[in-house]
């Protein structure tokens, strides 16, 4: 696996605290341990122009991510960040082409024959006409 080659400035990021919810009683009613990590991918200095339109294309103008797992704000804004830069990381890896292939003999007989089926099927349900009797 590839390694990282490139470092988000830490001024880039916005962070947004609040209260966690759900149970944990007095811990989670007082603290503000879920983070919201903001970053906007056309403001960053980071990346080439390149590089910021295939950030744009595949993950919008500005990435989200919301953690609030662990008890510790800290904690949860090292997942944020982590989560960031794999995110990005999966987005920059180049994709490979797909090659566009023919249907086989076999795959063509089994259509048609799923088709042939279905039609039987279909007319079996038919009321008879007049003409049919």
């Amino acid at each position: 696996m590839r390694r990282r080659t490139f470092e988000i400035s830490e001024n880039e990021l916005s962070f947004r605290f609040s209260t966690s919810g759900g149970p944990g009683g007095q811990h989670a009613n007082k603290s503000n341990t879920r983070v919201e990590l903001v970053w906007d991918v056309s403001e960053t200095t980071s990346f080439s122009a390149g590089e910021k339109e295939v950030l744009k294309e595949r993950l919008g103008s500005t990435v989200r991510i919301v953690v609030n797992e662990t008890r510790s704000q800290t904690r949860n804004r090292e997942v944020a960040r982590e989560r960031l830069l794999q995110k990005v990381e999966e987005s920059l890896q180049k994709r490979p082409k797909r090659k566009p292939t023919k249907p086989t003999r076999a795959s063509k007989k089994r259509r048609l024959e799923d088709k042939k089926r279905r039609g039987d099927l279909k007319r079996q349900r038919r009321t008879p006409r007049s003409r049919d009797l």
